[in-house]
């Protein structure tokens, strides 16, 4: 089944719709230009009421905040790291080094580049992406990197300015040969961008990819979501597993 994560959480009444609606991970982003910015004390008090079983994604754009950091404090299972006019998120030398056995269970690490940085020329995640793989490959201890570790790209619609949360589409169809690639390579696709219950199916159709990403498409105002929408976003990608499958 497609991946869904539901993303831009504010308060544990949107969390509990998404987990009750068959959300797969749930989002909170530490990005102080975005309306759906949150503080790591009102991330951990949610996530300590969500399911376990439940992943809980911070999404990462500001280069000055350490990733790790932040997971550890909130008790997140995963991190999502956007290109942006600042920099890549995360890569400041003070982001904390730890081992794999002290990350969380299932931790996932989702890479997340706006397609504007490409241009026409999607050739570049295709070899960015076979690049990771081969680097997985070669790993003489690739036994000991988990999935969910340097294996998920994320591919949004947003600019260097605003990296993600446009409500805007990108064009799918001009990446079927990057989802393709990935998906040879082993790699995980998750596409964001101006989904919503009436697209979702498309993207999805058009792209096989691993996972979805929502924001403003289920929102009733920027960090506040609209349980139908929530619900009927959800419904639309399973309708769309269904029939592919």
């Amino acid at each position: 089944m497609t991946w869904v994560k539901i993303c831009g959480m504010t308060n544990l009444e949107d969390a509990l719709v998404a987990v009750d609606a068959g959300a797969d991970a749930v989002g909170f982003v530490f990005y102080d230009k975005s309306p759906r910015c949150v503080t790591v004390e009102t991330a951990r008090e949610i996530v300590g009421k969500l399911p376990k079983e439940v992943e809980k994604i911070g999404v990462f754009v500001d280069p000055d905040s350490d990733p790790i950091h932040v997971l550890l404090d909130a008790g997140l299972t995963g991190t999502q790291s956007y290109f942006s006019a600042e920099g890549v998120a995360g890569s400041n030398s003070g982001t904390k080094a730890i081992g794999v056995e002290c990350l969380p269970p299932r931790a996932r690490f989702l890479m997340a580049f706006p397609m504007s940085l490409f241009g026409k020329d999607v050739s570049q995640v295709e070899r960015m992406a076979a690049s990771f793989a081969e680097s997985r490959r070669k790993t003489p201890s690739i036994r000991s990197i988990p999935d969910g570790l340097f294996d998920t790209f994320l591919l949004d619609s947003g600019n260097l300015r605003q990296p993600g949360g446009t409500g805007k589409t990108f064009d799918w169809v001009k990446v079927r040969g990057v989802s393709d690639a990935m998906r040879n390579n082993g790699l995980k696709l998750v596409v964001a961008g101006g989904l919503t219950r009436e697209n979702v199916g498309e993207a999805i159709e058009t792209l096989r990819p691993w996972g979805v990403d929502v924001v403003s498409g289920v929102e009733a105002s920027p960090g506040k979501k609209d349980p139908e929408k929530v619900r009927a976003f959800v419904r639309a990608v399973r309708e769309t597993d269904r029939k592919t499958s």
